[in-house]
């Protein structure tokens, strides 16, 4: 994979997780958090520079979808789960 490629990826990697994170919905964030990292580790060891740029462009498809998404459940949001509530504990 050629170095800006290798950048791209890494790029839309951290973007995907970065936004994922702001979902208000505790399962949709966890799941999404998730499923991104599987995919991107099903995938590392693509060597087809078509295939990669056919992944990428899936991918930025999907990070378009969780920014919508993320916005739309903002709108509707929840109240926060008993394990989104619990306090670390004090060294």
């Amino acid at each position: 994979m050629a170095a800006s490629s290798r950048a791209q990826v890494l790029d839309l990697y951290r973007a995907m997780l970065r936004e994922s994170k702001h979902f208000s919905a505790y399962n949709y964030r966890m799941y999404a958090i998730r499923r991104i990292r599987d995919a991107f580790r099903e995938n590392k060891n693509v060597k087809d520079p078509v295939e990669i740029q056919a992944l990428v462009n899936k991918a930025k498809r999907d990070l378009g979808i969780i920014r919508r998404q993320v916005h739309i459940g903002q709108l509707y949001s929840t109240d926060k789960l008993v394990i989104e509530n619990q306090e670390k504990p004090r060294p």
